[in-house]
């Protein structure tokens, strides 16, 4: 650190930082930071070491899978300077002890996140504590860093982010055309089999199908998956028969459906072909194999009967592309719909790319943004603040030559629902049928990214409709808002205690939202007017995590949200 000058080398070595990521950014900008002379450095990752993670999170060697991430960062950061003071949490950002009194203890907060909830999470508490955050994010050749002060630069949600890619139920159901909705439906599987199920993403062939003569008839009644697997004791191999061959044979009744499209073909386990897979090359690693509908047919038995013991023992189990046996059950309920479906099989490799959004990720992309990172943070410290940029990284030098482009920061947008003076926004939905749950899981905590809200009727009254506390106001949820008197005109006072965040929603009722539409926010537009390198200013989520999000999304493009 001799390139610094002895006022800003104390500065450095008597601050506190943050580091909120122990990932690819994460291992380099820890690195980093000891190196340039930070000898106070706070990091919290709740993940553990994955072998796929050894290509380019150099902190991890082998010995360490199964390790926690920030534990052993630690030990090898410290072997550069083992003088510095690492403490290191292995828990969740979302923990209510890491609060805004947690967060006012540093002098600076440094994302290295890979996801849009933590991101949204960590920018509050940063408004909220009155700490400047530098935010990052790397996907494949593409990375960006900025930095973000409440008050004098834009926070990570001023913007509008691109809306995710979403398919609608009828085709994950019923007439899939793409590897990526067989993928989707095999996730959904995942979830209604041995996860916490949801009404919306049941598998089950979709009988409302406008296409559907079915559609009118009143006397079919159909059991959810999660109920018929019950019923029948989760047996592998009536799994699979209901599954790829009774369903698709109550698709095929639908005759309607396929005038225009090539019908799907029943499938039995007996009859599977044993083929050799596919390789596409010489040389191919195992996962880039293409596996036989044989092998597809036996690992699915196997995977049902795995992760059924596993449920029984754990409870609801979530969906890990890092856990072998919950990705080989999507991979394999994927090709074998394909394959009824006649549409292209893919490798492991490709199906854990497209359901785990995941964009190959580049070390030296990665060595850049900490790089970057760290050079924000001096000017911080140095009072700079004036001379801070956003500085982005695209896959080819502009027609200047310049691989690296910079930008001053934006000022903050006044009509930001969450860095501005009095957070307002405005929500169109059909109160006679929204419950308060799908208001709270939609809108609250998915478009407004609250975690633990507390929501209050505007009325004069004190009307509580929602409560924080586990089991105050758990009866209202299946009541619809027009049960609470919310109409046109109601206005929601929302408070999350955790973020030390509030907003106050304004209610417009509507009849006319789109089929597929359960609320729209009414100021959702993208602003398409900035432009740098032919392309919106967007932000790159750290090891590809991108624009075509469905919580199943994949990046294509320089995103960071």
């Amino acid at each position: 650190m001799a390139f610094l000058d002895r006022s800003l080398r104390s500065t450095v070595a008597n601050s506190s930082v943050f580091v909120v990521g122990a990932g690819g950014i994460g291992c380099e900008l820890l690195k980093n930071l000891v190196l340039t002379g930070f000898s106070n450095i706070t990091v919290i990752d709740f993940d553990t070491i994955d072998v796929s993670n050894l290509n380019r999170q150099f902190l991890f060697q082998k010995q360490h899978v199964g390790r926690s991430k920030v534990e052993v960062a630690k030990e090898s950061v410290q072997q550069f300077n083992p003088s510095a003071t690492i403490v290191a949490h292995s828990a969740s950002i979302f923990n209510p002890e890491y609060n805004v009194d947690f967060f006012k203890q540093f002098s600076l907060v440094m994302n290295a996140l890979d996801n849009k909830a933590a991101r949204n999470h960590v920018n509050r508490l940063c408004l909220s504590a009155g700490v400047t955050l530098v935010e990052s994010g790397s996907a494949g050749y593409l990375g960006q860093v900025t930095v973000i002060r409440k008050g004098q630069s834009e926070c990570y949600e001023c913007q509008p982010k691109p809306a995710p890619r979403t398919y609608p139920g009828c085709t994950i159901r019923n007439t899939p055309s793409e590897p990526i909705h067989c993928i989707v439906w095999a996730k959904h599987l995942f979830s209604q089999l041995f996860g916490d199920p949801d009404v919306d993403n049941d598998v089950s062939p979709e009988t409302n199908d406008s296409e559907s003569e079915i559609a009118t008839k009143k006397d079919v009644k159909r059991l959810s998956t999660r109920s018929w697997a019950e019923k029948n004791g989760y047996d592998p191999t009536q799994v699979f028969h209901k599954l790829f061959h009774a369903d698709i044979k109550y698709l095929l009744s639908m005759e309607k459906l396929w005038q225009s499209r090539v019908p799907p073909t029943p499938l039995a386990m007996e009859s599977l072909p044993e083929e050799e897979g596919r390789c596409e090359g010489d040389g191919v690693l195992p996962d880039q194999k293409v596996w036989s509908m044989r092998t597809c047919g036996e690992t699915f038995l196997d995977c049902v009967s795995r992760l059924r013991k596993e449920q029984l023992s754990q409870g609801a189990l979530t969906w890990d592309k890092d856990d072998k046996i919950s990705m080989d059950f999507v991979v394999t309920a994927a090709n074998l719909r394909a394959h009824s479906f006649n549409i292209p099989r893919k490798s492991r490799f490709d199906i854990k790319s497209m359901a785990g959004n995941i964009v190959p990720a580049i070390a030296t992309t990665n060595a850049v943004i900490a790089g970057l990172i760290v050079m924000e943070a001096l000017k911080i410290l140095a009072g700079n603040f004036n001379k801070c940029r956003t500085t982005y990284l695209p896959k080819y030098p502009n027609p200047r030559k310049q691989l690296l482009v910079t930008s001053t920061l934006l000022l903050p947008n006044p009509s930001c629902y969450v860095c501005a003076p009095k957070p307002e926004a405005t929500v169109r939905v059909n109160v006679r049928t929204l419950t308060l749950r799908l208001f709270q899981d939609l809108v609250l905590k998915g478009h407004f990214g609250v975690v633990a809200p507390d929501v209050e009727v505007e009325d004069g009254k004190g009307t509580i409709m929602l409560s924080s506390e586990e089991g105050e106001t758990e009866d209202n949820l299946t009541k619809t808002l027009g049960y609470f008197g919310v109409t046109s005109g109601t206005r929601l006072s929302v408070d999350d205690f955790l973020q030390n965040y509030k907003l106050v929603i304004t209610i417009v009722h509507s009849e006319g939202l789109d089929k597929d539409k359960e609320y729209e926010v009414a100021t959702d537009e993208v602003d398409t007017s900035e432009t740098i390198l032919g392309q919106k200013r967007k932000h790159v989520d750290e090891e590809a995590v991108g624009t075509k999000r469905h919580k199943e999304q994949t990046s294509d493009d320089m995103t960071l949200q």
